[in-house]
């Protein structure tokens, strides 16, 4: 089954194919398919999913997966959230991953409550007008680290300290962050809602 992945991210493309493996689903990227990235207009991760899956569906006709996702953090009152991809351009500097760990990690410089969540949030419809989207929350609670740590990973993996396993998720192997990420844990439940209802 070809399934659009309604995101540009490299590496949400890679981590998502992999834990979508098992239901033999072929991700492809809307930009293979020159559609361009939906409006994201809204202040929830559900509410800016279910949109890029309608325009990713409407764009290709074919079924179509939307990630939100984002980092939300305590003393920010669970910001940045929807706007973590562009959380470094409130502070001047380009769009960029690395960018937004700079810009957090300054931010944060006097802030002793380093408490955050990574939640990710995964919608599938069948079609644009599909009235039973599908979707699925993965939240992991951590801490913010004072620096960079690994290399493994994309976002915020390396300032992401996760209790569980005394390391950051950029320090974890691939497949231990993947059964344990918050784009993980939404994948699995996108997995058995998708065998449930689709398959």
């Amino acid at each position: 089954m070809q399934l659009i992945l309604a995101s540009n991210n490299q590496g949400k493309l890679a981590e998502l194919q992999a834990l979508l493996a098992p239901l033999d689903i072929e991700l492809i990227r809307q930009a293979d398919l020159n559609i361009s990235e939906a409006e994201e207009p809204f202040r929830t991760f559900v509410e800016n999913a279910l949109a890029k899956a309608r325009h990713a569906a409407r764009a290709s006709g074919l079924p179509a997966l939307a990630d939100d996702a984002g980092l939300c953090v305590d003393a920010f009152g669970g910001l940045p959230g929807v706007d973590t991809a562009y959380y470094a351009t409130q502070f001047g500097y380009p769009k960029g991953d690395d960018h937004n760990v700079r810009a957090l990690l300054e931010q944060m410089q006097t802030v002793d409550n380093r408490r955050a969540a990574l939640v990710s949030t995964l919608v599938a419809v069948r079609s644009a007008d599909d009235p039973e989207p599908l979707i699925a929350v993965g939240r992991v609670v951590g801490e913010i680290t004072r620096e960079p740590i690994g290399s493994n990973g994309f976002g915020f993996d390396p300032v992401m300290f996760v209790p569980q396993f005394g390391l950051t998720f950029a320090q974890l192997p691939t497949d231990v962050k993947n059964a344990h990420s918050h784009r993980g844990q939404a994948s699995r439940a996108m997995l058995a809602l998708m065998r449930e209802r689709w398959f």
